[in-house]
This record gives C-alpha cells, structure tokens and sequence, in this order.
C-alpha cells in the first residue's frame, strides 16, 4: 500500500501592515468607531481576529492608531498647503481645496473629516481619542491664526480687523466644508462654497492687494 504524504498547512498569509489599518480606517471612517465590527474589519483587512490583535490590539488601539496615521497624513498635507506663497487667496484657496482631497472620495464619496466623521462620536467616551481630536483642532487654529497674523501685517487685511479671530472662524469653516462633504454635497458645489467662504476672509478679489508669504 503506498502512502501519501500528509500536506502540512503553510505558514499564515503575510500582510502588509500601512495596507490593512489602511483599509480598517476606510471602515472606521465609513462606519464610525460603534458600526464598525470586528467582522468588518476583519473582513477588509483579511486578516482573522487574532491577527488584528496581534499586529493592533484590540478595536480601541486599532482605532487610535487609524486617528494617528490620519493625523500624520492630514498634518504633512496642510503643512505644504500653508507653505506654499501667493496671495492670501490664493493660500487659503489652496488650504480649503487640500481638506476637500481628505472629505471626498472617488471610491467612498463624501466622508468628511475622519477626526470629525469618526473621531468625534469615540471622543464622547475615550478620553485620549478626546485630547487627539480637540489637539487636532487647536492645531489647525492656530496655523490659520498664525497666517491671518502674518498676512495682516503685509497689508493683506485691515488693520481693524482680530487676526486670531478672523482665524478661528476661518479654522471653522474649515469643519463645515467636512460636514457638507458628509452630507452628501457634490464636489462643485463645495468647490463654489470655497470660494464664497474666501471672499468674505478676503473681501471682494479686485481689491485684494498683492503679496508673498
């Protein structure tokens, strides 16, 4: 009688770790950190459960390492939005439309802001998915304030006019895009309120006076 070898199971699939909390914060995002199961998320990682334990912990640490790598990303991207020179317009114009890539997707649609989407129904019961989101929020305050500062100072605003809390509602502003992005609003017709929301920062675009950051 002849044998047949017994086929030993293969060692677990390898994973890529950025691809899989990639597409968990895609799930996150969509679904909040409540709606979102393990099944869900094993499922879109393709990993089983003790996987994603084992490379994330458990869902809480996977969350929070999704807001985190959100954070990085969104943090880099505004970073070279502020940098970049023009007019004070033309900054702003370009630091609104750099949010619009995080809102809207061509794959998911409109999902808005993932710290204010997802991060902000967690926050009402972790406390440190709380201090991320409201750092996050400070931050971007204080980078618009800091611009509306600088520029104020070239002459691009009068000089009656509150730098700070000109930027803070410009930060705001900011928040509204993200939720109309939400709601399900077209990418033109945000692209049009981008543009009302500048003329009242700037004031009307043929009396803008022209300077460099």
């Amino acid at each position: 009688m002849s044998e047949t070898p017994v086929k030993r199971r293969g060692r677990p699939r390898a994973y890529d770790p950025d691809v899989a909390l990639a597409k968990a914060t895609e799930i996150f995002w969509a679904q909040g950190f409540a709606g979102a199961s393990l099944d869900d998320l094993a499922a879109a990682t393709g990993m089983n459960r003790p996987s994603l334990y084992g490379a994330f912990g458990d869902k809480q640490a996977l969350f929070r390492t999704a807001l985190d790598g959100y954070m990085d990303r969104s943090r880099a991207s505004m970073a070279e939005a502020f940098r970049g020179g023009g007019t004070l317009r033309e900054v702003l114009t370009r630091i609104y439309r750099t949010a619009l890539g995080f809102y809207l997707s061509d794959d998911e649609g409109g999902r808005g802001c993932f710290l204010a989407s997802a991060g902000l129904g967690q926050a009402l019961v972790d406390d440190e998915v709380r201090r991320i989101v409201a750092d996050g929020l400070h931050e971007l305050d204080r980078a618009v304030e800091g611009l509306m500062t600088r520029r104020q100072a070239k002459g691009e605003l009068p000089a009656t006019v509150d730098p700070v809390a000109l930027g803070h509602v410009a930060s705001m502003m900011m928040n509204a895009l993200s939720v109309r992005a939400r709601a399900g609003e077209t990418r033109e017709q945000l692209e049009a309120t981008i543009l009302v929301m500048v003329d009242l920062i700037c004031g009307p675009a043929d009396r803008e006076p022209q300077a460099s950051e």
